[in-house]
């Protein structure tokens, strides 16, 4: 009864834990924000005057904010690449028979669908094949 008790325990920390890290990741705050929170934790850590606390709280925010500009920077750019690759297999479908297309859809499909490491393999032969050995 005992280890079920702290079975549920930790299963209800995990998974408080996981909803808290997703309400973050959506709830970004502003650069100001995190800036102020950053200094004020060295602050309390570091015990900074006023003097070094108004100097911190410059720093902090002036990278704070280039670290969003470049953040913005990297999602346009993703932004763009993702609209240039739909209008490049827009292009490509209108080229294709309605044969060829459903076989490029298929194709990309099972590209998709493949491990990192070179696809999925399902059975023990063709892993010998890829290995480059047949010994039985």
């Amino acid at each position: 009864m005992k280890n079920w008790m702290i079975a549920t325990g930790l299963l209800l920390l995990i998974s408080i834990s996981s909803m808290a890290q997703q309400r973050n990741r959506q709830e970004r705050p502003d650069p100001e924000t995190r800036a102020k929170m950053m200094t004020e934790r060295m602050v309390e850590q570091l015990g900074l005057n006023e003097e070094q606390k108004a100097k911190i709280l410059a720093i902090n925010l002036e990278n704070a904010q280039k670290r969003e500009a470049k953040m913005a920077e990297q999602k346009a750019e993703r932004e763009a690449r993702r609209t240039q690759m739909q209008d490049q297999e827009k292009q490509i479908m209108e080229v294709l028979t309605e044969e060829q297309r459903q076989k490029w859809i298929e194709l990309k499909e099972t590209r998709k669908n493949r491990s990192p490491r070179g696809g999925m393999i399902h059975d023990r032969e063709e892993f010998r094949k890829r290995r480059g050995g047949g010994i039985n």
